[in-house]
């Protein structure tokens, strides 16, 4: 396989604001959940107490084995084949939930300008968006880059314009009152906290195309460092401002524009339709960026020998044509399959492919400890571990609430469940599939 080293630090770095954001779009459901202070304060712990962590994590692996496949590869050599294919099944299992979202969320914002949309023309679009996004991939991956930092200027832009607006317009404090009345402890921190943990979710996403990254090494971590500040400012801010000039209670999904008229005076409306094409561009681009990353698993799984030899196989711009296509057929079907019950399945299934990637960079350090690249975290080992459980445990708190809440912990487990337990028939599967391909080809190692 041959592939084309053409994505920049910054291309990479909103490709990473793609693959964890794509601007405030979810924070009015926040706000309606939880309320204004309870948001805001969850919109601060988590970067420092979820990602933060993560984050370090994911950049001393990232440069210290800058491979296509990412955190695939990294389960691979530390724990073996059988581990790193469950680890990048799970990933595939959740991407199939999360990719049917960004279709749906284009069309929300699209009825800002096509108000009752006919109910069997909602997949069509959905399918626009599926594969427009994907003649972008199959471009390449400095495609990819190049259109995900202009859609990321435009919505950072249009979120910039309304903020300041809206501090112009403001009239009293953002954060009062805390918590939305009527809402108990318990299930105000589980829906506000999976709303959240949701916006981010993904640091690792875009490590299955360190193979495409000029001087991934390097590039990676400092990409990193760049996209937390930028995701965080941009949930935060436009937050701060829209709640201090508008009544959050008339606040709803897919209400941004409708919040841009409110808060921004004379300058609403037109902030409203930027706000509205944003959410479109913001959508797209989410799929984008996304399918880029998920779309490199089975390519690596083909290059082992683990999926048919076709997938692996690149085009003359050094694209993996067949396994971007092949994905975007598996997430136009999935995305006609109702999926709101499932997303704390989605959760969990992220959980446990974390806690691969976090073990695998504690066993690397004790197994290979001359393993480095240009990032590495100032802690021993034992802090390390002690740094991974952060966002393991997290991730953990918002699924044992949103049980303890009862609203999705049936449907979540049990899909969480079947995932895991078709893992190991998969890699059965693909185990024999290996062996008859060598088999027939018995001069051809893999």
């Amino acid at each position: 396989m041959t592939l084309a080293r053409s994505v920049t630090t910054l291309s990479l770095v909103f490709i990473l604001y793609f693959s964890t954001s794509g601007g405030a779009y979810t924070t009015e459901s926040l706000v309606r959940e939880v309320g204004p202070g309870l948001a805001l304060l969850i919109l601060v712990l988590v970067p420092l107490v979820y990602s933060l962590p993560e984050i370090l994590i994911v950049g001393e692996l990232a440069s210290m084995l800058p491979q296509e496949g990412g955190y695939y590869r990294w389960v691979q050599r530390a724990f073996g084949p059988f581990w790193a294919f469950q680890n990048g099944w799970l990933t595939w299992m959740y991407s199939l939930v999360d990719m049917a979202i960004y279709p749906k969320l284009f069309v929300t914002y699209l009825g800002y300008f096509w108000p009752g949309v006919p109910a069997e023309g909602l997949w069509l679009i959905g399918l626009l968006v599926i594969w427009g996004a994907t003649a972008l991939n199959l471009r390449g991956a400095s495609r990819v880059g190049r259109t995900s930092v202009v859609a990321g200027i435009f919505i950072i832009a249009g979120f910039l314009g309304l903020t300041v607006a809206a501090f112009i317009n403001a009239n009293h404090l953002p954060w009062r009152p805390f918590a939305a009345p009527g809402r108990t402890d318990v299930s105000g921190l589980a829906v506000g906290l999976s709303i959240a943990l949701w916006n981010y979710i993904g640091w690792d996403n875009a490590s299955t195309v360190q193979g495409e990254v000029r001087d991934a090494s390097r590039s990676y971590p400092r990409a990193l460092s760049y996209a937390l500040p930028l995701v965080s400012a941009g949930y935060l801010l436009p937050l701060l401002a829209t709640l201090a000039a508008t009544d959050w209670t008339t606040w709803g999904e897919g209400g941004g524009p409708a919040i841009a008229i409110q808060a921004g005076g004379r300058a609403g409306p037109f902030l409203a339709v930027w706000i509205a094409i944003g959410g479109m561009v913001s959508a797209v681009a989410l799929f984008n960026a996304l399918l880029l990353a998920y779309s490199r698993i089975p390519f690596v799984m083909a290059s082992d020998g683990l999926l048919p030899s076709a997938l692996a196989r690149t085009d003359a711009r050094g694209t993996p044509r067949n396994a971007v296509l092949v994905a975007a057929v598996c997430y136009s079907a999935f995305s006609l399959l109702p999926f709101s019950g499932l997303v704390v399945a989605d959760v969990l299934l992220y959980s446990l492919a974390l806690v691969l990637e976090l073990a695998a960079l504690v066993r690397l350090r004790v197994r290979e400890p001359s393993l480095r690249g240009s990032f590495r975290i100032p802690l021993g080992t034992t802090g390390v571990a002690v740094l991974g459980t952060l966002p393991v445990l997290v991730l953990l708190l918002v699924a044992g609430l949103s049980f303890a809440d009862g609203e999705f912990g049936v449907p979540a487990l049990a899909g969480a469940a079947a995932a895991v337990a078709l893992g190991p028939m998969a890699y059965a599967l693909a185990g024999r599939y290996r062996a008859r391909s060598s088999a027939a080809r018995p001069g051809i190692e893999r």
